[in-house]
């Protein structure tokens, strides 16, 4: 009874995590990065080069993006005819732009982005423990099996095939969750990993990653209690994503206490906040670089005042 408890419950949670995965759709960029009309003439106008990027430089100038193509030019889909947000890719199967596309998967015929990447790490999970648990209780039978203590029938072989496809598929498995969940402590993609992300001031394959507590809430949200069902819980919108850069560049408006690039050599660490940074709880937890900064300045000039108040005294 237990064993069968057990095994509709890994059963039940695998389907419905791999029916989340396959039939929830890719969420594309919104509005606000499609091209207008008059931007699409003018792009269409200009000769291929620096006056095109002038128009895109324009009709990106209040998107919250911060990574560029490798000769520096704004990630500019000519298919879908938008500004890629960040992290956001165009799949040739589908055809179209994925927020935080990850890869197109043909074992759910589906793109695995911001839309269901954590509907396919649990179809992962759960396919793992469904086909260990098939492996474990099987066992002793497929011991049996080889030491004669089975009924000389067609059910033994039954058995013995049962194992190796379990057990097979436990091995397969084991490595992509293992890689999938290295890729979530660290808060990259499988894009990312084979082309690091390429901000304004330089190549950064650590630009997105915040630590592994809040790089793990990003994917499955704050509340634990959602984390191992297959429903949407994840932060963000998919088109912004908080960064932890060292060095900033100098055109970033959000530069905190009007620092400019002469600050590029001094190690300070501070969360680069794009612009809807606000909608996200991952950046709230700790006071930002500015906030702490302007302290330390507030009590370094108190201790001044005080120090010379004290020589004016004597």
């Amino acid at each position: 009874v237990v064993c069968l408890v057990a095994y509709h419950i890994f059963f039940m949670l695998f389907v419905w995590s791999y029916w989340k995965t396959i039939f929830t759709l890719p969420m594309n960029p919104s509005e606000e990065f499609h091209l207008s009309y008059s931007d699409k003439e003018s792009l269409e106008r200009e000769p291929r080069g620096e006056s095109q990027q002038e128009v895109l430089r324009r009709a990106a100038k209040d998107l919250p993006i911060y990574t560029r193509t490798m000769s520096g030019a704004i990630r500019y889909c000519d298919r879908c005819h938008l500004v890629k947000p960040d992290r956001c890719h165009h799949c040739s199967v589908c055809d179209k732009c994925i927020l935080k596309m990850d890869h197109h998967c043909p074992w759910v015929n589906n793109c695995v982005g911001f839309s269901n990447y954590k509907f396919f790490l649990l179809f992962l999970a759960y396919s793992l423990l469904y086909c260990l648990f098939i492996a474990a209780t099987d066992l002793q039978y497929f011991i049996k099996f080889w030491t004669n203590g089975l009924p000389d029938t067609q059910a033994k072989f039954h058995i013995m095939f049962l194992f190796f496809a379990a057990a097979m598929f436990s091995v397969s498995l084991s490595s992509l969750f293992g890689y999938h969940c290295w890729l979530v402590s660290k808060n990259k993609s499988t894009l990312q990993v084979f082309r690091a992300p390429i901000f304004r001031h330089r190549t950064d394959k650590n630009g997105f990653s915040l630590g592994f507590s809040k790089n793990l809430r990003q994917v499955f949200g704050d509340e634990k209690k959602y984390w191992l069902l297959p429903v949407f819980s994840s932060l963000g919108d998919g088109c912004s994503f908080p960064t932890c850069l060292v060095n900033q560049d100098p055109e970033q408006a959000s530069t905190p206490g009007g620092l400019n690039s002469s600050s590029k050599n001094e190690n300070h660490l501070f969360p680069a906040k794009p612009l809807r940074d606000s909608q996200s709880h991952l950046l709230t937890d700790t006071p930002s670089w500015s906030e702490t900064t302007a302290k330390a300045e507030k009590g370094k000039v108190g201790k001044e005042l005080t120090y010379a108040t004290m020589i004016y005294v004597v």
